[in-house]
């Protein structure tokens, strides 16, 4: 089976939704949503394509936090999901 961008990144951008949802219940998630996205983070930093792996993680992300705002979701859903993007966009310029 042959790995692909969408394959090695769905599940972290998934993750971070997960999180996002106990967050929208009432959990406090801020931890978790960071140690998510750092994990996630080194992941990808190990892999060959680690660039675009994080451009597809950034772009993931963004995605969510924008259907989120137009589905008029809770502050504290969009900020879980706000807070793993900020992370991924911090280390994008580093990313090689």
């Amino acid at each position: 089976m042959k790995a692909t961008v969408v394959g090695l990144v769905t599940p972290h951008v998934l993750k971070v939704i997960d999180l996002a949802r106990q967050a929208e219940t009432g959990a406090n998630v801020d931890w978790h949503v960071r140690d998510a996205a750092s994990r996630t983070l080194q992941e990808i930093g190990e892999q060959f394509n680690a660039r675009e792996l994080l451009v597809a993680y950034v772009k993931g992300l963004q995605g969510a936090v924008q259907d989120a705002r137009e589905r008029r979701a809770p502050a504290s859903y969009v900020g879980a999901l706000q807070a793993a993007l900020q992370l991924a966009l911090r280390e994008l310029p580093r990313a090689s």
